[in-house]
């Protein structure tokens, strides 16, 4: 049986999740959304801002995400 391998950008959206670490995302019209994300699935993102609105982004509309502070990478994942 093979296990589903997660690539970088999963892992870096579950450690950003998980930290409840704010981000900026900017998307590819130049508007930029702040908040936490929520969850995340193959297709979209879903950013929580400050004062309970929620975003539904498509993953193709996102250019940029840019967290508050850095995610710890783990080597493993970083030379796979």
């Amino acid at each position: 049986m093979q296990t589903k391998k997660s690539g970088l950008q999963d892992y870096l959206l579950a450690g950003m999740r998980r930290s409840k670490t704010q981000v900026i995302l900017f998307l590819m019209n130049g508007f930029q959304l702040r908040g936490q994300i929520h969850s995340f699935d193959p297709y979209v993102v879903l950013l929580v801002q400050g004062d309970g609105k929620q975003h539904m982004v498509y993953k193709h509309a996102i250019s940029t995400i840019v967290p508050e502070r850095a995610v710890p990478l783990d080597n493993n994942i970083v030379n796979e």
